[in-house]
């Protein structure tokens, strides 16, 4: 007997009316015609059905704190790192939790379940990561939350990061952060990027540094990362975030860099929504877009996902934690509006951040953990190209959320009749 049978799926890969059987809280059976009984029984109506939403590249402790102390008036990387710097001392930690606690019922709804959060350590308080560890605890049941050690003021620019960056992962942050362009020097950036690598191969955690998240063609340090990566024996462990310069990089240099990332075998994740909106900056026109090399990057076979980074912050004043308003923004920003190219974008907020975050027990096969998402769509195309409704959302087995089909009803000039219909109508089934 199944605790709970969802019928007729269509899957990412194009498979139709398939039944999903799930029992203890994990996918137990993916077949056509799956013989009862069950607990339960949704029925996807030919709809697609996926893993969960994955957030590779998040920043939480400063989520939907837009205004705070003020409103970010220029919209710029550096104005909103001068913000951020002006709000520290003001924090408290109960309101750092209530405003990540409300971001995580957003997630929830739009079958967001993954989350990869930046916390930044560059407080002898360490308040944010206090407060973020607290967080993880309490959706510990319906999400899971990665957190990175994340030295915003520069890990040797900033007195004593060094050593709030280990005991914040004494404490038991997962992952080692780093900016090393935000470091006074390119030699203090190599070196900040040598450290940081060292104290995670010493620890046996994974990296996730932001790295180049700069117009500068000379900002190269994802060159250093995947050097220091290699060299360390890390192999696919490591995450270079953002890589915004390999937008500004002259061709030569990058046939020569992509297959020394290869070689590391790095991760890579861009944040679409916040690189077109920060980077370019400084031109007139014409204008960069920002976005590093994703299709080149996923052509050259390294796992490239998607993040969301920034909603309602210093950073950027919208938002709303859909995964695949980013994957929509990301095929825009990479011209990747082939059908092969959507398909990766789709991926890109599903499979490969699932990869990057070493997700125990993620995807639809028999044995994972049945994390799943209903969604108003056909396909992963028609999701991306409608935000699609999140119809249901299963953690472990039980609906987490669940949310009506939108629908049209319409009255019409010239028409006798009204006209009602189920959105999005293009493919439905």
């Amino acid at each position: 007997m199944f605790d709970l049978i969802l019928r007729r799926a269509t899957l990412p890969d194009g498979r139709t009316g398939m039944d999903i059987g799930v029992r203890d809280g994990r996918i137990a059976a993916v077949e056509k015609d799956l013989p009862g009984p069950a607990g339960e029984e949704i029925d996807a109506t030919g709809r697609l059905v996926t893993p969960p939403f994955v957030d590779s590249h998040f920043h939480m402790d400063s989520t939907l704190s837009y205004g705070l102390p003020r409103v970010n008036r220029s919209g710029t990387l550096l104005e909103g790192i001068a913000l951020w710097g002006e709000l520290k001392p003001q924090l408290v930690q109960d309101a750092i939790v209530e405003r990540a606690l409300a971001y995580c019922d957003w997630a929830v709804a739009r079958g967001l379940l993954a989350i990869r959060s930046h916390v930044d350590i560059c407080d002898p308080r360490l308040l944010a990561v206090e407060s973020l560890l607290e967080v993880k605890r309490r959706v510990a049941p319906y999400l899971d939350l990665q957190l990175v050690a994340f030295p915003q003021d520069g890990v040797l620019r900033a007195p004593g990061a060094v050593d709030l960056l280990k005991r914040a992962l004494d404490m038991g942050v997962d992952v080692v952060g780093g900016i090393p362009h935000f470091e006074r020097t390119m030699a203090d950036g190599a070196a900040s990027v040598k450290l940081l690598c060292e104290i995670a191969a010493e620890r046996g955690l994974l990296v996730d540094m932001h790295c180049d998240e700069s117009d500068d063609p000379l900002s190269r340090h994802v060159e250093t990362l995947a050097y220091e990566t290699q060299r360390l024996g890390m192999q696919g462990r490591v995450t270079g975030s953002h890589l915004t310069s390999m937008h500004s990089m002259d061709n030569y240099y990058v046939s020569k860099l992509i297959p020394l990332m290869v070689e590391a075998n790095l991760g890579v994740i861009a944040n679409p929504l916040i690189n077109i909106t920060l980077q370019g900056r400084h031109d007139t026109y014409p204008k960069r877009r920002g976005m590093t090399r994703v299709p080149e990057l996923m052509g050259a076979g390294l796992t490239v996902a998607l993040g969301h980074d920034c909603v309602m912050d210093p950073w950027y004043p919208l938002g709303s934690g859909d995964m695949l308003e980013v994957a929509h923004m990301g095929l825009h920003v990479g011209q990747m509006t082939g059908y092969d190219g959507m398909l990766a974008c789709f991926r890109a907020v599903t499979e490969a951040p699932a990869k990057l975050l070493h997700l125990d027990g993620y995807g639809l096969e028999v044995g994972c953990h049945a994390d799943l998402v209903v969604l108003q769509a056909a396909d992963p195309v028609e999701a991306i190209r409608t935000r699609a409704t999140r119809l249901f959302v299963l953690r472990r087995g039980a609906v987490v959320s669940r949310c009506a089909p939108v629908e049209a009803q319409l009255s019409l000039p010239g028409r006798p009749e009204s006209v009602s219909f189920t959105l999005p109508t293009a493919r439905a089934r």
